[in-house]
């Protein structure tokens, strides 16, 4: 005697398969399960989340900075002594690190909406924990070298070698009103163009003065200076991406070029009839013009001929002869009170972009106080920096932000409803349409009239397009387990529901 066993038939399920085996590695059914998850696995699920939530932090961090990302790759010279683009790397394991966790995400969304246990595979275990360690790491070194970048969050390419003439020359030929310059004086009183404290980075010291080479750059006489090379640095190391536009012309003129003097640069903006503005570090005290570098700037713009109106100075340090610079418009880079800026005599300001908000920036301008704001090289920065009233702003990239015409963020009315309508009735259509796909077969057995069907009799009922042979030993299977379960008189085999694409009666 042959027992018949209740029917069992199992969908291809191609799509939960591919879910659960990339995340847990469970490819086959009998691996799968639809208890509920352990504890264990649950934590894993949160380290997964914070790990992605986490990620999209950082990603977006970066992708606003991007702005600043010469002034990173700074940071990072001055500590490491060696300039390169540190950004790089990190824009790629971000790019990576991002990708990875986000497809893990979506996988363990689809598990939880299949009702799958979350087992996820040891090797993805790992990776998400080295994943995790490394971001904490970027944002722990970040926080160190860079922190007040961080600011940027809540404000939410230079073309030749810095603080040269063919920069200078560049910047006027894409609009630029006014130049900005870091100012150095030298042991023989001669202010010159200099960011770094250090010639190292800009220039060939390490070849003309090899012993001298980490010494401060006031240290150095202006013969001295002016022996060095300042341009080459630029086009061996290309810290832009733009070296390879140049023509040839260009690229002798910059491989040519030689420390600026402060008055050669107020003698070009004297011409073009440009202002200037003039970051001035105070030198150490130990240097011979620690007392007089204001008087040693202030004749250096005597000889260059340019109206004093035209002129503002900011100090890196704090001064207290701040007032016997007579003449040159005082400025200020740090965040001061109208009252203090009044106290001070200061009539504008320089602040960092991520310093600037609409609150103070309207104060300010209220109280004509100048402001520019600094550095503003990405179109969506400066539109914002439009909008809040910003008269100026200081950017490594005029031929970037010249052809911005008016701000980006500028729409219609009509436009922003057509978008907010067309978000709405997208939105709805996927959810509607993720509801329709895990709600597929339950809507097809109720509109299939099958309420009052065994659950062997629904299975039978999604094969019918299987080959007749096959349906008709289903039903057999089926009748037999209806009898092995109590019915054996006719009415009440008359009352069992069989589907409706049936080709007769079937006996036994």
């Amino acid at each position: 005697m042959v027992k018949h066993q209740p029917l069992q038939v199992y969908e291809k399920q191609v799509f939960v398969s591919f879910v659960t085996g990339i995340y847990g590695c469970r490819w086959k059914r009998y691996q799968r399960s639809q208890e509920e998850s352990s504890t264990w696995e649950c934590t894993w699920f949160i380290i997964l989340c914070s790990s992605f939530f986490l990620l999209v932090f950082w990603t977006y961090f970066w992708l606003v900075a991007q702005n600043d990302f010469n002034e990173f790759n700074w940071s990072v010279y001055n500590r490491s002594g060696e300039w390169k683009d540190e950004t790089i790397p990190i824009l790629a394991s971000t790019t990576m690190g991002f990708s990875y966790i986000a497809f893990l995400m979506i996988l363990a969304v689809f598990h939880i909406s299949f009702g799958q246990q979350l087992n996820l595979y040891w090797v993805h275990k790992i990776g998400v924990l080295a994943t995790l360690l490394t971001i904490i790491s970027g944002v722990v070194s970040v926080d160190d070298i860079w922190a007040d970048e961080w600011d940027i969050l809540l404000v939410s390419l230079q073309l030749a070698p810095e603080n040269t003439m063919v920069s200078f020359n560049r910047a006027l030929q894409h609009g630029a009103s006014s130049l900005e310059a870091d100012v150095t004086i030298s042991v023989d009183a001669v202010p010159f163009l200099m960011r770094d404290r250090t010639l190292r980075r800009t220039t060939d010291v390490s070849k003309v003065f090899p012993a001298r080479q980490y010494d401060d750059a006031s240290s150095f006489n202006w013969t001295e200076i002016r022996s060095l090379n300042a341009g080459q640095w630029f086009l061996e190391s290309d810290p832009y991406w733009t070296v390879e536009t140049l023509t040839g012309r260009d690229r002798s003129r910059i491989g040519n070029q030689t420390v600026c003097s402060l008055v050669e640069m107020l003698r070009l903006a004297a011409r073009t009839n440009a202002s200037a503005l003039l970051n001035v570090r105070k030198p150490p005290p130990e240097h011979p013009r620690h007392r007089s570098w204001f008087m040693d700037t202030f004749w250096a713009v005597q000889k260059a001929g340019i109206s004093q109106k035209r002129v503002r100075t900011v100090t890196w340090t704090p001064d207290t002869d701040r007032g016997r610079v007579r003449g040159l418009q005082q400025s200020a880079n740090e965040k001061l009170s109208v009252e203090e800026i009044r106290l001070r005599g200061i009539t504008s300001l320089t602040l960092h972009y991520s310093k600037a908000s609409h609150k103070d920036i309207q104060e300010y301008l209220a109280n004509n106080v100048s402001v520019t704001v600094y550095p503003v090289n990405e179109p969506w920065l400066y539109s914002i920096l439009w909008c809040s009233g910003v008269p100026s702003v200081s950017s490594d990239a005029p031929q970037v932000l010249r052809k911005v015409p008016y701000p980006i963020w500028l729409m219609s009315q009509n436009a922003y409803n057509f978008i907010w309508i067309t978000s709405d009735l997208v939105s709805l259509a996927i959810v509607t349409g993720i509801f329709c796909f895990q709600n597929y077969h339950m809507i097809r057995w109720r509109m299939s009239g099958m309420q009052n069907c065994n659950p062997e009799q629904i299975m039978l009922s999604a094969v019918t397009c299987q080959s007749s042979r096959d349906v008709n030993i289903m039903k057999e299977k089926l009748i037999f387990s209806e009898l092995n379960n109590g019915l054996s008189s006719t009415e009440e085999f008359s009352m069992i529901c069989l589907p409706k694409n049936t080709h007769g009666p079937h006996s036994v």
